[in-house]
């Protein structure tokens, strides 16, 4: 080839350089502001959306100039039908202003609104609100309770009642007298808590509404938590001149639960029946439901080691009871919603991991399995809907990848199985209720959109496309974001990494690792990972790799994956990221002398361990409201992997970061919430005091009054600008 072509086509390679690297240059760089206050990419979802019964449409709750509406469309054209409520039409009568509505949810015939406002939280998931009752017919606004804060309300079955707790009561309104009738009158705060579950059981089972409707109006079953006996923990509430305590019932392991009970009232009779007592008995009541059978309730009943788990049917008539179904495991048992019963036979649909995955089954009604449903090394994720009248249940699962969570449909002999999504990623599923639409709130790690399909599968419309977020995301330097598989000869662990976008495979860079790790949580997935995505971003424009790893114990991948970190929570794990950093320290574009680790929650237990037991490895980690000793966590979370601290001291002390803290020899961030109500701000005070007792210094940042998720008056701006700091200061 002649010289001269040699110099042409090298000219050529060193322009279209010059114009790749001008255009990265030209493209702008995250800050934190536009992160965390000036909310530059703000995401949105099809919020405010259900289903409506009465034909082939939808209703949505809409912000507009004048106030809020919510309007019912068509399903498939998206035309406004009718605006069934505006909230100048929403004035109470003892104000002036227009409600704001919080939430709302229709009656079961859809002639009535019960409209939330005014909401407090309380927990994770629990929260105060004034409610309304809006007759649609009529257009009266009509209040629940007088106005007082009341929770968990919801409209009877036959649309002619509203059942609430209140102080730790439960209640229910006749919605044609406006009657108010008081189930219970015993409860107490920090003692009894009738429909309303503890805290325990809000933040580890999910369970928050503890009652429950029959399906003809004529009953509620509900819980009640005697908590007399359980320890008290104290919170100091900053801001006056003299300090308020806030105290609550917690828990912790080894420590005295509150004693459930199952009761059901009889709206016509008046009269409240026990039914399972739960006095003097050591275990727990995940759910109750009503079977199609108006009679027949059921139970669930989990022993306190967790590793077993029986289904529990009570006539409520007769007053008969027996155990339907129990399920065990060496371990524990997994507790989810996927509890489904027929209206054809009462027969039951629900999933378990008897075969070492989580799969459907069907269970007749006398408890004989009829049929395994699904098989296979992959695992359901959730029951979205079953089609009665063509035999056919949807559900997602992660089959085509543990990065995903696709929809699918099968029959009922387990036959005919068809994926309905096709794009790669995430998908959490709203069917509605005759299963022939769908809403898809899909992510992965380019797109967030949501949109409207057929049963089939065929897209109807986009609902949310995301497109001025996707368009000033554009204009933005970007990382190459990488998924990997990092196999040893044990076990194989799926991990990404994020590079900048200038990335030379010739330099040194510093990797900055992300984790969580707990027991069937997952991080590698392919899905938006929220503002911490953007923060990731922001630290590769800064010239880091960031990167993450799922470690043995995490989920997606079956149950002995999962369940092998059982009575050892920390050892596995931490064996798996300190590994895993050095398979990156190993590359040679990373300073292997340079790895740090980040992690919240358990995730701050993890980066903690990292740190003591890996300190040849990790140089710096920041832990944000880590448990330090799990002795300091509650009974249901803790005792489920590591049982009771009476029987596994080795286990709860092993690898707690507190009998460890001798060993730090990098540079530590430790930082907290006082009103940290989940892991409490005991954690990171002990953890001080340790590694003030072994000489090591260290930094530490605590937010007052703030709780697990530190948020509100810019304290995450705040945060994740000491975290920056501390990164670029000693990474």
């Amino acid at each position: 080839m002649p010289k001269s072509i040699f110099r042409k086509l090298f000219y050529l390679l060193i322009a279209i350089y010059s114009f790749s690297s001008v255009a990265i240059a030209q493209l702008k760089k995250l800050t934190l502001e536009d992160i965390w206050t000036k909310n530059t990419f703000q995401i949105r979802s099809f919020d405010g959306f259900q289903w409506m019964k009465l034909g082939n449409t939808y209703s949505k709750l809409i912000e507009t100039k004048s106030g809020y509406e919510i309007n019912q469309y068509h399903i498939v054209t998206g035309k406004k039908l009718k605006t069934i409520v505006k909230s100048l039409q929403l004035i109470s009568e003892n104000g002036s202003q227009p409600l704001d509505i919080d939430d709302y949810s229709f009656s079961s015939d859809e002639s009535k609104l019960l409209i939330k406002t005014n909401t407090t939280s309380i927990y994770r998931y629990s929260q105060l609100a004034v409610y309304y009752m809006f007759d649609i017919g009529t257009q009266k606004l009509i209040p629940i309770s007088n106005y007082e804060k009341i929770g968990n309300a919801t409209f009877s079955p036959d649309s002619k009642k509203i059942a609430f707790t209140k102080a730790n009561n439960l209640y229910y309104t006749k919605l044609l007298s406006l009657e108010e009738v008081a189930i219970t009158a015993t409860g107490e705060k920090n003692k009894i808590i009738h429909g309303h579950s503890d805290w325990v059981y809000e933040e580890e089972l999910e369970l928050i509404r503890a009652y429950e409707w029959s399906r003809d109006s004529r009953k509620i079953a509900f819980l009640t938590f005697d908590e007399s006996e359980v320890k008290q923990y104290n919170i100091q509430k900053w801001g006056d001149l003299y300090p308020k305590d806030y105290t609550f019932k917690y828990p912790k392991a080894g420590e005295k639960n509150a004693e459930v009970s199952v009761s059901v009232y009889d709206l016509e009779e008046r009269n409240t029946k026990l039914v399972l007592d739960g006095k003097g008995k050591d275990q727990y009541i995940p759910h109750i439901y009503w079977t199609q059978d108006v009679d027949i309730l059921s139970i669930r009943l989990l022993n306190r080691n967790q590793d077993s788990l029986s289904i529990f049917h009570f006539n409520v008539n007769s007053f008969v009871g027996k155990v339907f179904k129990t399920f065990s495991s060496k371990d524990y048992v997994e507790v989810d919603d996927n509890l489904k019963y027929l209206k054809s036979d009462n027969s039951l649909i629900t999933t378990n991991e008897n075969d070492g995955f989580r799969h459907i089954y069907r269970y007749g009604i006398d408890g004989k399995l009829v049929i395994q449903i699904t098989k296979g090394e992959w695992e359901v994720t959730e029951i979205v809907g079953i089609d009665e009248l063509n035999k056919l249940i949807f559900y997602t699962s992660n089959e085509t990848s543990s990065l995903d969570n696709q929809l699918y449909v099968i029959d009922y002999e387990g036959n005919n199985k068809k994926k309905l999504t096709t794009i790669s990623g995430t998908h959490h599923i709203d069917l509605n209720e005759n299963c022939s639409y769908y809403v898809d709130y899909f992510s992965n790690i380019n797109i967030i959109e949501t949109a409207l399909f057929k049963i089939d599968g065929r897209k109807i419309k986009d609902l949310e496309t995301n497109k001025e977020f996707q368009s000033k995301w554009a204009m933005y330097d970007k990382a190459k974001f990488e998924f990997g598989i990092y196999s040893t000869s044990i076990t194989s662990l799926n991990f990404w990494t994020m590079k900048p976008s200038n990335f030379d495979s010739t330099k040194k860079y510093p990797v900055f690792m992300f984790l969580y790790g707990g027991p069937g949580s997952q991080q590698v997935l392919n899905s938006w990972n929220g503002k911490n995505r953007l923060w990731f971003e922001m630290l590769t424009q800064k010239g880091y790799i960031v990167a993450c790893v799922d470690n043995r114990g995490t989920g997606g991948k079956g149950t002995a994956f999962r369940n092998c970190t059982t009575r050892q929570l920390g050892k596995l794990e931490t064996e798996d990221q300190i590994n895993f950093a050095r398979y990156l320290g190993s590359k040679s574009y990373v300073d292997s002398a340079r790895i740090g680790v980040f992690g919240w929650s358990y995730g701050g237990y993890m980066s903690s361990l990292c740190l003591l037991l890996g300190a040849e490895v990790f140089k710096m980690a920041i832990a944000v409201a880590p448990v330090t000793s799990w002795r300091f966590y509650d009974t249901i979370y803790t005792e489920r992997f590591l049982k009771n601290p009476s029987d596994n001291a080795k286990g709860y002390d092993a690898y707690s970061p507190l009998k460890n803290a001798e060993k730090l020899k990098g540079k530590y961030l430790l930082v907290h919430g006082t009103g940290d109500d989940n892991v409490h701000f005991q954690n990171a005070m002990e953890m001080q005091n340790e590694l003030i007792k072994a000489g090591k210094q260290f930094d530490s940042f605590y937010y007052p009054n703030k709780n697990h998720g530190i948020s509100g008056g810019h304290s995450r701006l705040h945060l994740y600008q000491l975290m920056t700091n501390f990164i670029e200061e000693n990474l």
